[in-house]
């Protein structure tokens, strides 16, 4: 937090040695490739539905306190003791927001990700009969839905491990990708060792996919986005209304949607939530966004799985 003294940036001399090799500030270099979606599409939409709710923070589950992010008021920290405000909005995410949110999708008949957080899934079975009846990818969202920084190798490689259960359980399949949300330097090669998984999430640093090249053979990573999410209508940065969002969303899909016309194809993500996006006043939004996509030529609606394994087709490390 940018009021809290202890979150100051440290000075130089306070930070430990780091090896700053894998930070790429070049990417495409202005030049990205062209995507060559499916059909001649310009522009690929993914939505991703993140299930959470179950996982979060809470002392039931041996953590020091309850959760304090993305619900619609501010939460106290309350060390060593339960919040049942948070408690009671992220029940709300999953005894009716989820569905909400996952009629739009059935309505219309489009694809969409879930982002599913082990635990949360564990704690209400007909959410995983759901999903595994709609059709939709499972990117694993980790086993809970907590800060992995500082976490042991072990205990992290044990999570990822149990995600990859649940999703073969729930589909039948190993699941494709993997966005922890809050990862440790550990997560991304410890995916990777996992094998199995197309590609990873972690990472905001572009409108494509790319390679990571620091692992052999390359990694994929397909990139999240944030500004883009439902979480602006979390208690820290508000959007007051539906009408906000969908403008927001309108704009950036017009954007993305004009350079793919003019020679550069790009991706958009959409990030919800039950508890955010699918209360009545804010469903609305999402409705409108997906009316308004069925209206668009070349646009490509689609499932994470299918931009990535479409990338690797047309796009492959080696290329």
């Amino acid at each position: 937090m940018a009021d809290d003294p202890s979150s100051e940036d440290p000075s130089p001399r306070d930070l430990p040695d780091r090896d700053l090799s894998d930070r790429d500030f070049v990417g495409y270099a202005g030049a990205p490739p062209n995507a060559d979606w499916p059909a001649g599409a310009r522009l690929a939409v993914n939505f991703c539905i993140n299930y959470e709710e179950g996982a979060e923070r809470n002392i039931l589950d041996g953590d020091g306190g309850p959760e304090t992010r993305l619900t619609d008021d501010y939460a106290q920290p309350r060390p060593g003791a339960r919040n049942l405000y948070t408690e009671s909005a992220y029940e709300y995410g999953a005894r009716v927001g989820f569905w909400r949110i996952m009629q739009a999708f059935q309505d219309r008949q489009l694809n969409a990700t879930v982002n599913l957080v082990g635990l949360a899934g564990e704690k209400n079975p007909k959410v995983l009969e759901a999903i595994a009846e709609s059709g939709f990818d499972i990117n694993c969202h980790g086993w809970r839905w907590i800060d992995y920084h500082g976490m042991s190798e072990d205990a992290e490689r044990e999570h990822i491990r149990k995600c990859v259960d649940q999703a073969v359980r729930v589909t039948g399949r190993h699941p494709e990708g993997y966005y922890a949300g809050l990862p440790s330097m550990n997560t991304r090669r410890l995916v990777v060792e996992e094998g199995g998984f197309l590609y990873s999430s972690d990472a905001y640093n572009d409108d494509l996919p790319y390679w990571d090249r620091s692992f052999d053979p390359p990694h994929l990573v397909i990139p999240y986005t944030l500004d883009t999410n439902d979480s602006r209508f979390s208690s820290m940065v508000r959007y007051q209304t539906a009408d906000q969002y969908v403008t927001y969303l309108k704009d950036s899909i017009d954007c993305l949607l004009a350079e793919g016309r003019g020679g550069a194809p790009k991706m958009l993500t959409v990030g919800l939530h039950g508890r955010l996006i699918g209360r009545p006043g804010r469903i609305v939004a999402l409705h409108r966004v997906l009316d308004y996509l069925q209206t668009l030529d070349h646009v490509w609606v689609t499932r994470r799985a299918d931009i990535a394994r479409h990338w690797m087709a047309e796009h492959s490390a080696q290329s």
